[in-house]
Formats: structure tokens, sequence, C-alpha cells
């Protein structure tokens, strides 16, 4: 009688679109490793100069250094000369950027290296708190109601969750394509942390 009565209090079809949403990751952290060097000599012009010379945790370096193969002279250091710029000579320049650009691939490769190790950590830290939940196509699902999309008079009344669609297709990592009960297709594809299963 209690597994029935679970089941019932399970499809009811209110408290299926006033349940809370969840915040707990549906999916693994997907990662993408970008080159780096090509990537960031693109982006260089776009980003802030203290950004360019201060040093990532990620890769351990600036990244003016990863493109540039050297540290960069910043203004203030022309003005009022440091150690660094003041001990300098023509000649000691041109040793010091040969050998930093004899050794710049090394240095892009430790930095790539510290950047897998780096982003294997924090996949590691998100994927601990992954309750895994997959959809097959055809299942009925709920999409979560956003801001913009809630009905304002309703209030704290108002449902968390819309629908039912039925999932059309998986698009992958955690992504699907839905159509609505009378079979038109729902603009874009939808995350598995916007959608929950719903139970007729």
């Amino acid at each position: 009688m209690r597994k029935d009565a679970m089941e019932f209090a399970k499809k009811c079809d209110a408290c299926q679109r006033h349940a809370h949403v969840s915040h707990q990751p549906a999916e693994p952290l997907h990662q993408k490793l970008e080159e780096i060097g090509g990537k960031l000599a693109e982006e260089l012009p776009l980003v802030l100069w203290a950004d360019k010379t201060t040093p990532k945790v990620a890769t351990g370096q600036t990244p003016f250094s990863l493109v540039f193969g050297a540290e960069a002279v910043i203004p203030s250091e022309v003005r009022v000369p440091t150690h660094r710029y003041g001990c300098i000579t023509e000649d000691r320049s041109q040793v010091e950027m040969a050998s930093n650009l004899d050794t710049i691939d090394e240095l892009r490769t430790s930095a790539r290296i510290r950047m897998a190790s780096y982003r294997q950590t924090v996949a590691r830290s998100y994927n601990k708190n992954v309750k895994v939940r997959t959809l097959q196509v055809g299942d009925l699902v709920l999409r979560k109601v956003f801001q913009n999309t809630k009905n304002q008079q309703a209030g704290k009344f108002a449902y968390n969750w819309e629908g039912p669609y039925q999932v059309e297709s998986t698009v992958g990592n955690g992504a699907y394509r839905l159509m609505t009960l009378e079979g038109q297709m729902v603009p874009r594809s939808w995350n598995i942390t916007h959608l929950k299963k719903y139970f007729t």
C-alpha cells in the first residue's frame, strides 16, 4: 500500500509542476582543452593590460609570456627604472630574448600540462556532486520555467515547470531536442539541468 501511495504521489500533475528546481549537476563537466598560444595571440588586443601581465593559476604563466616568450616591461618601469630594467644592456637583452625564444615551446608545453591538471582538479570537484540523469527519445519531460516566461499574476503559486514535452532526439552532452505533444518542434536544444522527467 505504501509503494502504491508513493507511485500515486509521484504521478500527481500539480506536484510535479510545483516541484523545486534542483541545483545539483545532472551531467559531468565536459572539458575542452583549447590551444594555448594562437588563441591567446588573437585575443590579446581585447584583454586588459593587467590581465595580460598577471600570472594565471591554471598555467602558472602570464598570457603575455606564453605568446611572446618574454615578460612585458610595464610603462612604469621605463619612467622609474627598476633593477630588471636599469641593469640590462642591449647586448644582454638580445641574449635573453634569444634564450626566451629557444625555450618558449617548453614554456607553452608546461603551461598546457598545468592547465590540463588544473581542469582535471576542477572537474573532479564538480563531478563529485553530480547525480546523473538521462532521458530517452520518447520520454515525457517538464521544462523549467524561467523568470522571463513565468506568469507574474500567479505570484508564489506560479508553476516552476511547464509542459509536458516529448524528447524528440538526443543532441549530446546532456542536451535534448523537444517537441510538443502535438508534434511541433520546440526551438533550440535544452540541457538536462532544465528538464525533469514527467510521470503519467
